[in-house]
């Protein structure tokens, strides 16, 4: 007895020597941290300098919350993630700032949405407007559709001789697990309301839907037809011009012939447009050419600031992702509602604009956000807007409906006004496939409900439709009263139907074409201001040591969880997701509309 009390002692000593060690351990690391970012590095701007928009990598709406492990190693963000704020920012205060001669696009394949897309176009396109003297220069070796849209707004684009140029339409394609789910004996058992709400058709069936190939056909062919336009104009060629160029296989041609089809305006090998810039801007060497980023630019500009910023003060809340009740990266509840309601104890603030990308999620998140923002309105009487994304749909469109107006650009998807429930039954898979047999005891006939082990019964499916049916009524209420419609008129247009920006304003949905940039203006003409400041909520900790110190077990878990998975990270994320839905879900189906 004595030996082995003194060996637990010991052990148990060791771990609290081991759990002291590593408490000073991070404690060290994070005063390090502390003490090395004291010293911001300064940018400076010089005369005849040169804005570089890089398009390659990761466009954020925000920064995203960095991974603990990475943080921990020094690392954050993926190489070339860049914010959206900070490139739309950079080039309108570049246009009345002396020191920037002109701009330089860098293309090397983009990553972000089409709305995205839109905004640079449309702060590259003010550009222009406010500073007709300055130039805007694209070049690249391979311009991806992405980078092509973009850079076709340029003054001059330019294409490494044996480049390429990819233009060749739209496409989404969907998977379909109906076909393996009965192989596997699992039976989806859904209840929902609205002939396109196609959020469910994967688990219920292999292929799509008249109806879901249908809203797809319109809204796919409105924003083409919107990105053709846009290229059309810049280019100065023809919608039907740009649709040849698609439907020819154009990136297969040689470059040499696309200047003559008006794609590019010159062939140069990248020296040589480097040279060009020098000349540009007055070096007589390449390595002189004075260059800043976006990121460094948004910096130093202030681009927070219109005016002398001393108007009114305008906060912008950004709304990005899935809604959750209480966990999650993207819109969850339980966080972005106090926000609302501390914004509306602000008095420093004078009008609110939500800025939302989603997709939608939960109906009971989806409610208490709307709740929270229909407060704020009462509480302050100030102006609420909100400035739709790439998607503002379900989910992403109930917290929106409330809004004094509502801005989308053309290739917004928005509406998607319907509701589901999705319980799976894996009776089939348990007792049929594996053999394990299940019985339960219960004290009433719903105890054991919801459960993946047995079917739903006819008078559970009934009280779950009826639930939908509920849900929904309160949703199309929701949107009626927001949108001075009546209900019935929104039935008519809802449905889970999903509709891109032009088609929602035709129908009613939304009130203004046009990016947060639009919204602000719009913003500040009602509040009779020609100066501002934005003011971005929820607060960003882009310190690593903050979210260290913030980080809790969980975060820390499922860090180190995805870490061992690898490869099956995807499968583990999914299933976590699906364990944290709630019942009813506002969500319309993921739809990546490949660019």
């Amino acid at each position: 007895m004595k030996n082995f009390l003194i060996s637990f002692l010991g052990a148990l000593a060791g771990i609290w020597f081991s759990l002291f060690l590593a408490v000073i351990g991070i404690f060290i690391v994070i005063a390090a941290a502390m003490a090395s970012s004291g010293g911001n590095t300064t940018v400076n701007v010089s005369n005849n300098s040169v804005l570089c928009v890089d398009l390659s990598g990761t466009i954020y709406d925000r920064a995203p919350k960095i991974d603990i492990r990475e943080a921990i190693r020094g690392g954050g963000l993926e190489k070339n993630a860049q914010v959206l704020a900070d490139i739309t920012g950079a080039v309108t205060a570049a246009a009345s700032d002396d020191r920037i001669e002109g701009i330089v696009m860098n293309c090397s394949g983009v990553s972000a949405g089409i709305a995205q897309l839109t905004a640079i176009i449309e702060a590259l396109k003010d550009f222009k407007k406010n500073a007709p003297e300055k130039w805007i220069y694209a070049y690249a070796d391979a311009y991806t559709q992405g980078d092509y849209y973009v850079a076709s707004v340029a003054d001059s684009v330019f294409i490494n001789p044996v480049g390429m140029v990819e233009i060749s339409g739209l496409s989404l394609s969907s998977l379909y697990y109906k076909r393996l789910l009965d192989k596997l004996g699992v039976d989806m058992q859904v209840v929902k309301v609205g002939t396109y709400k196609s959020a469910v058709e994967p688990y219920l069936l292999d292929k799509m839907s008249d109806p879901a190939r249908e809203q797809a056909q319109l809204f796919l062919k409105n924003i083409w037809n919107d990105i053709c336009t846009t290229i059309a104009d810049a280019r100065g060629v023809t919608v039907a011009d740009v649709n040849k160029w698609a439907d020819d296989f154009v990136f297969t041609k040689d470059a040499s012939t696309y200047k003559d089809l008006k794609i590019v305006d010159g062939l140069l090998y990248r020296h040589e447009f480097d040279r060009k810039i020098a000349d540009l801007t007055g070096c007589d060497k390449i390595k002189d050419i004075k260059t800043i980023t976006t990121a460094q630019y948004a910096k130093v500009a202030d681009t927070g600031k219109v005016g002398s910023g001393k108007g009114a003060n305008i906060a912008v809340l950004y709304a990005t992702g899935e809604i959750t009740d209480n966990s999650g990266n993207g819109i969850v509840a339980s966080e972005l509602v106090p926000e609302i309601l501390e914004l509306a104890e602000d008095n420093d603030i004078d009008g609110l604009i939500m800025y939302v990308n989603s997709p939608g999620g939960s109906a009971f998140a989806s409610e208490q956000i709307w709740e929270a923002l229909e407060q704020y309105k009462k509480l302050t009487g100030n102006p609420f807007y909100v400035s739709m994304a790439d998607y503002a749909a379900s989910g992403g469109y109930y917290i929106s409906c409330g809004a004094d107006r509502i801005f989308a650009q053309p290739v917004t998807l928005t509406g998607s006004i319907g509701i589901f429930g999705m319980i799976p039954d894996f009776s089939g898979l348990v007792n049929d496939k594996i053999g394990i047999g299940v019985s339960t005891v219960t004290t009433n006939a719903n105890s054991n409900f919801p459960t993946i082990l047995e079917p739903m019964t006819e008078a559970q499916k009934t009280s779950m439709q009826a639930y939908v049916n509920r849900g929904y009524e309160l949703f199309t209420s929701r949107c009626a009263e927001g949108r001075g419609m009546s209900q019935d008129s929104i039935k008519a247009i809802g449905e889970g139907r999903v509709w891109d920006g032009t088609e929602a304003l035709k129908l009613g949905l939304v009130d203004e074409l046009g990016g947060l940039d639009t919204a602000l203006a719009a913003m500040a003409r009602q509040l009779n201001v020609e100066s501002y400041t934005v003011h971005s909520y929820p607060v960003a900790k882009d310190k690593w040591y903050d979210l260290l110190l913030e980080a809790g077990i969980e975060d820390i878990k499922a860090a180190i969880m995805r870490q061992e998975l690898g490869e099956m990270c995807s499968l583990y994320d999914a299933i976590r997701q699906v364990k944290g839905m709630s019942v009813l879900q506002c969500r319309m189906e993921f739809t990546k509309v490949n660019l």
